[in-house]
């Protein structure tokens, strides 16, 4: 018979054991100093060139990413955003459930032709939709309006929703302009195809082969399951309908699961506000926002697809905090991702990807003297030098109004990524 060791002694046991599991956990060189890199503290961009866009002391303006922005890619972008008149004598009177209630709504559209760094918004725009393209008023569906390439750079869809936004009984529509956005036409409502709700929030994406993709989201019955979702046009027809889910049905972490009693406005939700993007190597990227409270307990994910939008995966979590995040690309290939803090200081902050959003570096602080958590939402271009742009609402503890941060308006910062 073959004699067996006894058990070590306890001390020597320990040692190995030890060692074993410091050999498995070990990472390469170059991988622990990309760690390292990744975990920095957050650094503070020099040479940030900021500008106010828009600003009414009466008014509350605010969510641009979610109201419509388009770069057509020569230097012209075009941005939409939301004024309330507004009467700032109290932090309930400006709280999300309560402003816009007796005041008059209105859609403000400022536009920029050098690349966002000057936007016409002492003379903007107002409620742009009104405004019907010739020959369009009678039309009932898409096909009505006549072949369309929406590969053009003049032509722009926009895509919404009908009553609250991520309600049960959230119904969305789409528009089209043929002008880069001085005229629209009609809205065309897209069909449900058996889902109970639909709710677009303004990302539309053309495929190369001229097919539109929809980045909008179901929500369940009771409102708290948003699950994000690709409807599509093909080339040439005749409406749009569902192409794939991006994230599971569920929360499989339960990250976004509480004991929610306030509004949905102010629980938890694991993925919202999808926003698709289109790489030159043809990988298709998905932002999503989660968060467990917005007035700053969110953050931002990154899903795949390889296939145009058919399938999709998991790719990476963007951050700590801070959503909804805003994706563009640098000539180099970089990627950098645009978002609100809110969490105080609060403000606008970055990060920069090398490897195509697999993994993200350290926190870049663009501004950090907002007044309270009130703030972001931003939309982010590229710009001719280099250089990234991003368009964001705000308020300012520097302001002499101070009702839960200051007057809420919109603000334009312009960064080199050193």
């Amino acid at each position: 018979m073959m004699d067996r060791p006894g058990p070590l002694p306890f001390d020597r046991r320990t040692a190995l054991l030890g060692a074993s599991m410091a050999g498995a956990l070990l990472l390469p060189r170059s991988a622990a100093a990309a760690l390292s890199r990744r975990l920095a503290p957050p650094r503070r961009l020099a040479n940030v060139d900021h500008q106010i866009v828009y600003r009414r002391e009466d008014e509350f303006c605010s969510w641009p990413h979610t109201m419509g922005f388009w770069d057509m890619g020569d230097g012209e972008l075009l941005q939409n955003f939301t004024a309330i008149t507004t009467n700032y004598r109290d932090a309930d009177a400006i709280s999300h459930d309560n402003v816009g209630r007796g005041g008059e709504a209105k859609m403000v559209t400022v536009r920029s032709r050098d690349w966002g760094r000057t936007w016409d918004g002492a003379r903007p725009t107002v409620n742009a939709y009104e405004r019907i393209a010739r020959g369009t008023a009678n039309a009932k569906a898409l096909t009505d309006l006549g072949p369309i390439d929406y590969r053009e750079r003049d032509t722009l869809v926009e895509n919404n929703t009908r009553g609250t936004f991520a309600s049960p009984q959230a119904r969305s529509f789409v528009r089209v302009s043929r002008d880069r956005g001085h005229t629209w036409s009609p809205v065309f409502d897209l069909p449900l195809d058996g889902l109970n709700a639909l709710a677009g929030r303004e990302s539309v994406l053309v495929r190369p082969d001229g097919t539109v993709l929809l980045f909008m989201m179901t929500v369940d019955k009771d409102g708290f399951n948003r699950h994000p979702l690709v409807y599509a046009l093909p080339p040439g027809g005749t409406d749009f309908h569902f192409l794939s889910f991006i994230t599971p049905k569920g929360d499989p972490r339960g990250e976004a699961d509480g004991d929610w009693t306030g509004t949905l406005r102010f629980a938890g939700h694991r993925w919202f506000y999808p926003r698709g993007h289109m790489l030159p190597n043809g990988r298709m990227l998905c932002v999503l926002r989660a968060q467990r409270d917005p007035r700053g307990i969110m953050w931002t994910e990154l899903y795949y697809s390889d296939d145009g939008g058919r399938s999709w995966g998991f790719l990476s979590r963007v951050n700590d905090f801070g959503a909804p995040g805003s994706l563009v690309q640098l000539k180099d290939g970089r990627l950098v991702m645009v978002y609100g803090y809110r969490l105080m200081p609060s403000g606008i902050r970055a990060t920069v990807s090398e490897d195509g959003g697999a993994s993200w570096g350290p926190e870049l602080i663009v501004r950090d003297d907002g007044g309270s958590w009130d703030v972001g939402y931003p939309n982010a271009w590229a710009t001719d030098d280099g250089r990234v742009g991003v368009l964001y609402y705000f308020n300012s503890k520097d302001d002499p109004v101070q009702v839960n941060g200051g007057v809420r308006h919109i603000c334009r910062s312009i960064f080199p990524i050193d």
